[in-house]
């Protein structure tokens, strides 16, 4: 904890704080589901998933074992992809309805996303934008604990069912903001590598960048101290900033990534691959659920916000629909070359845990050499090159900016300022990369 990038600073936070759910990882895990239910003594829980896994194997397991168990439920698969207000509310209205006392989410980050939101505005009714944060709601904090949450992640990418955030699409604005608060953090997380041996390969690379992004981002986020101290540690956001736990995790998850994305997701026999992705998944969930997200996750959302007549092969979801990871990673490789400046070791020891060639660099390079090895990825995983692969130009980079600056709490974590002019020579030189 004696790193330098941590050092006390005048009026700056001195203690950080590590939330995480009870965590089981490996093959068959899900099987376990009913007898972690049933020790809790629920009788009665609220099971969510998709239509897209409601007949899978997956789900099949799980709900199998909470009969098993003789766990009563209800099935809600009607979760929209990129979860929205209307969404939401058809699933508050299940959860209120059916006398629960517990949920479980079996998918992506959409199902899981979409059981802390409902849960929320089940037990504490408000308007919708209420709890989310300025500029787009009045920041209202969740007022209390919401049903205990076991979550079941089928892909290797959201990290969710370890962070206390939902991030959902506000139709009326349309972009998507977060809500955060400890409540929110899922109190057992079950991670069974094995749903991600029918993933097509377009999936494993979306979420493995997802992955990506959020380890990066969190280990050149900006440092804890530098974010103003909280006096009441019961309001103290987990978004709090790079600490040396989320450094611990993004670190492993880094390496995990380079060594083996490109193995998962050229080859779907690759167990070990794709094994090792998934813990790499929650690796990256663990970092950012205790120190948050910044500038490639702020700037995806003026992209799904502005995106027009796309479809993603391996998502059968109608169009304008850009996958998160996908979103997410576009600008990245410029974005973290305008960034190195404002922490270019950091940037160069994660070019190195992503399997960049660093020997004889020179802080000063950090931009260029993760950028590069980001890019060098990409055509590894066959991403689209840049914004210009999803339909954009040079015409849209000013929209595009106007939507992201709005992210103003991410864009505050980053390490180094950045206005909309910043964003949009971003943008810019994110059109394409080769």
């Amino acid at each position: 904890m004696g790193c330098q990038y941590f050092a006390p600073c005048s009026h700056g936070a001195e203690s950080f704080t590590v939330m995480m759910p009870k965590l089981t990882f490996g093959r068959g895990c899900l099987s376990e589901i009913g007898a972690r239910v049933a020790v809790d003594g629920h009788k009665r829980v609220a099971v969510f998933t998709d239509p897209y896994l409601r007949d899978s194997r997956y789900l099949s397991d799980v709900l199998a074992s909470l009969k098993q168990s003789k766990i009563d439920l209800s099935v809600f698969s009607e979760v929209h992809i990129e979860p929205n207000e209307k969404s939401i509310l058809n699933a508050e209205e299940f959860l209120k309805n059916g006398k629960f006392d517990a949920m479980v989410s079996v998918g992506g980050g959409s199902v899981i996303d979409t059981a802390k939101a409902a849960t929320v505005y089940a037990t504490y009714p408000a308007d919708f934008t209420d709890y989310f944060g300025p500029p787009v709601g009045l920041g209202k904090p969740v007022p209390g604990p919401v049903l205990p949450h076991y979550a079941c992640p089928t892909t290797s990418g959201t990290g969710s069912e370890c962070t206390s955030v939902t991030v959902l699409r506000i139709d009326s604005l349309n972009t998507k903001f977060v809500i955060g608060s400890p409540h929110l953090l899922p109190k057992v997380a079950l991670v069974d590598p094995s749903c991600t041996d029918t993933l097509p390969a377009n999936t494993i690379a979306s979420t493995g960048f997802d992955l990506i992004c959020h380890a990066l981002e969190c280990y050149t986020a900006k440092a804890y101290t530098q974010w103003d101290k909280v006096e009441n540690p019961n309001q103290r956001t987990l978004l709090q900033g790079a600490n040396p736990w989320s450094d611990m995790s993004a670190q492993k998850a880094m390496e995990i990534a380079g060594q083996y994305l490109s193995r998962g997701v050229n080859d779907s026999s690759d167990n070990e691959a794709r094994d090792q992705l998934m813990w790499g998944a929650t690796l990256a969930g663990m970092a950012f659920g205790n120190s948050g997200t910044h500038l490639p996750h702020a700037m995806s959302y003026g992209i799904t916000h502005l995106m027009r007549d796309i479809v993603t092969e391996g998502y059968p979801v109608e169009s304008p629909f850009i996958p998160h990871g996908i979103s997410v990673i576009l600008s990245a490789p410029s974005i973290f070359q305008y960034l190195s400046e404002g922490a270019p070791d950091r940037h160069l020891e994660a070019a190195s845990f992503l399997g960049a060639d660093c020997k004889d660099a020179m802080p000063a390079e950090s931009g260029e050499i993760v950028s590069k090895r980001l890019i060098e990825m990409m055509q590894q995983t066959h991403i689209p090159n840049g914004l210009s692969g999803v339909g954009f130009g040079a015409a849209d980079v000013k929209a595009l900016a106007a939507s992201s600056i709005r992210q103003s709490r991410a864009i505050a974590n980053a390490p180094r300022e950045s206005n909309v002019t910043d964003m949009e020579n971003i943008y810019l030189n994110s059109i394409s990369y080769w």
